[in-house]
């Protein structure tokens, strides 16, 4: 079991090295509004892929310095022209598909949802079973794309709160943190929790984060 004024120094340091969403390294400011929505659709499907986070928040930035940052213009864009900017963000293996996926996904955010996700969430009220059914019906996003944006929503969807998913829980349990998913909301505050989760992602997918977590803790 770890001390709390321990735990409360994990929890420090962990913000402190680790604490940033995904979205702020994307470049995106999130808000709930359909572009800064559909900004973090189109994150949440490159994070998918078996490619670092690293590159796919990179590529993610390359699209939307590119004007790709709406249903409409992704859509509008040229399956080259978005070929291009994902490999000027290095996401290369996947690149082809991925241009695709995010084209065919613009046209079905648009078709379905007017090209607003706020509509998704009203269609899947507050239930997140709901949502992730309703997201996983886009090109490239499945269980774990769904996790992602769920996660980083509830930053703008206060109402989730708290989306801690597995592998939240993952890192959680590398830090001896409770995994228990109120309990581990309740060392931070509402405002904290979206980037106390991705900084949670980020230790369950590095090798040595933890440890150094740790030591700045010790």
């Amino acid at each position: 079991m770890v001390h709390q004024s321990r735990r409360q120094r994990l929890v420090a340091a962990l913000l402190d090295r680790q604490g940033r969403t995904f979205c702020a390294d994307a470049g995106i400011d999130l808000a709930d509004k359909p572009a800064p929505l559909y900004q973090l659709l189109v994150l949440s499907t490159l994070l998918s892929a078996r490619i670092s986070a690293r590159i796919a928040t990179d590529a993610a930035a390359e699209l939307f310095a590119a004007g790709y940052r709406t249903p409409a213009t992704m859509r509008a864009a040229g399956w080259q022209d978005r070929v291009d900017a994902l490999g000027r963000g290095h996401y290369r293996r996947y690149d082809e598909r991925t241009a695709t996926m995010l084209g065919d996904g613009a046209e079905l955010c648009q078709r379905r949802w007017g090209g607003d996700l706020r509509r998704l969430h009203a269609d899947g009220g507050d239930d997140p079973a709901a949502l992730r059914r309703l997201l996983t019906v886009f090109p490239g996003i499945g269980p774990t794309g769904a996790d992602i944006f769920l996660r980083e929503a509830q930053a703008v969807w206060p109402r989730l709160r708290p989306y801690l998913d597995r592998r939240v829980i993952a890192g959680a349990g590398k830090l001896d943190l409770p995994t228990a998913p109120d309990r581990l909301a309740g060392l931070v505050g509402d405002r904290d929790l979206p980037r106390f989760a991705a900084a949670l992602v980020r230790i369950s997918l590095g090798s040595r984060d933890a440890e150094e977590v740790r030591a700045v803790a010790a």
